[in-house]
């Protein structure tokens, strides 16, 4: 009988065990296993241990570790540079970086880009770059702009980038028009577009439809079941939005837990909230 072959041994064990770990949500963990790996020479570790010091909120240890990549000419990193930059508050450059990443060709750095102008009031300038991103085929961008639109209060302008941009080759965007369809009152057309958009697999269909189901149906359950999905899917901040629901809803004790996951992952008002339920000044430093 013949003895089978060894199986052939992973060539980046310590790569593997932390992608194994940020797909678990583990991402401080991540860290640690993931330096050992950029120590030991690993091809696929660096790009790892960026994802996971932003994945962990580490943001000085993020701009240290992707600056000089960056300054060395390794651009792939210059996105995320600029998001790690931007929350500890050197805006400056944060738009440097973004600026950097998009002129290599990362046009999704555009969103990252747009937050930051929008933030520091320069809303035309926000809009263009998204208005941008959106022509040359980004993903979220349209998405983006009719939220931005939204924000600003101008309907109009929202209403019309929804329309022109809705396609469900780019789900976002049916979101985005499910969203001014209910500011326009059509709420029943909106509650369809929620539902397509959920079908479709939206980045953040099951936070807009449970927003949409609290804020306008008034359906408590319906709202909760979604923001559920939402952590089925893992999508963009919904252990805080999650957690927020639970604390309006006078469930503070069962938020706590996903006040601390949003923490984890460097959201500052779950930090806020967490704080406020201790009986805390978030803004006492």
């Amino acid at each position: 009988m013949m003895s089978q072959p060894l199986p052939e041994p992973d060539p980046e064990p310590l790569s593997a065990e932390g992608t194994a770990l940020l797909d678990a949500d583990r991402a401080l963990e991540a860290v640690d296993v993931l330096r050992r790996g950029v120590a030991a020479g690993e091809p696929s570790a660096p790009d790892l241990l960026a994802r996971a010091y932003l994945d962990s909120g580490s943001w000085h240890a993020a701009v240290e570790w992707l600056g000089p990549l960056v300054e060395h000419g390794h651009t792939r990193f210059a996105g995320q540079l600029g998001v790690a930059l931007a929350e500890i508050g050197d805006a400056d450059r944060a738009e440097d970086a973004f600026r950097l990443a998009i002129d290599a060709g990362d046009v999704a750095a555009s969103n990252d880009l747009a937050i930051l102008l929008r933030d520091g009031d320069r809303f035309a300038e926000a809009i263009q770059v998204l208005t941008r991103a959106a022509d040359a085929g980004d993903l979220l961008a349209p998405a983006n702009v009719v939220e931005l639109y939204l924000e600003a209060g101008d309907v109009t302008a929202a209403i019309a980038a929804a329309e022109r941009f809705h396609d469900e080759r780019r789900p976002d965007t049916v979101v985005a028009l499910a969203d001014v369809r209910a500011q326009q009152g059509r709420i029943d057309d909106a509650e369809r577009l929620y539902e397509r958009a959920d079908q479709l697999g939206a980045l953040r269909a099951h936070t807009a439809h449970g927003q949409f189901l609290l804020g306008v149906r008034g359906d408590a359950d319906g709202a909760e079941r979604e923001f559920r999905e939402a952590r089925r899917h893992n999508e963009p901040r919904w252990a805080y939005t999650l957690a927020r629901f639970l604390v309006d809803d006078g469930r503070p004790d069962e938020a706590r837990e996903y006040l601390q996951i949003a923490i984890d992952q460097g959201d500052r008002d779950a930090l806020s909230t967490l704080a406020e339920l201790n009986g805390e000044d978030p803004t006492d430093d």
